[in-house]
């Protein structure tokens, strides 16, 4: 399968037809295959919760738009900031195992996500409880 500029706008369709503003496709070659690796098409407005992975780091790649991926200490004070954008030639980031994080979408966007391991779902301990 060809990844090109019209998948990506048809991906790109179905988040904003979506109410949570994104759309997700599986990149893994099957029910075996224990790896985490999918497309995330990604709409402006859509709410990621900041949270975190405790048992893999994540690799976070924008194809398509500009993204800002925030990351946040113990306390829920913003430690990091990293603009995705290919105009500027910043493509990625590395999420460290354990990291705080969440990403705010400014534009139409599309990123690959990839994580070790097999899926593990968040629990509500991994989702930052506001106060």
């Amino acid at each position: 399968m060809e990844f090109d500029k019209d998948f990506l706008s048809k991906l790109l369709k179905q988040a904003e037809e979506n109410p949570r503003l994104r759309q997700n496709f599986d990149l893994r070659n099957g029910d075996g295959d224990t790896s985490q690796r999918m497309l995330n098409a990604l709409q402006p407005g859509t709410h990621v919760p900041i949270h975190r992975h405790t048992t893999t780091s994540e690799t976070v790649i924008l194809l398509r738009g500009h993204v800002t991926e925030l990351f946040y200490n113990e306390k829920g004070v913003e430690c990091g900031r990293h603009e995705l954008n290919p105009a500027k030639g910043v493509y990625g980031v590395q999420v460290p195992v354990g990291m705080w994080h969440t990403l705010v979408v400014h534009e139409p966007s599309v990123i690959i996500e990839m994580k070790d391991g097999a899926y593990v779902p968040i629990t509500m301990d991994d989702i930052w409880q506001y106060e």
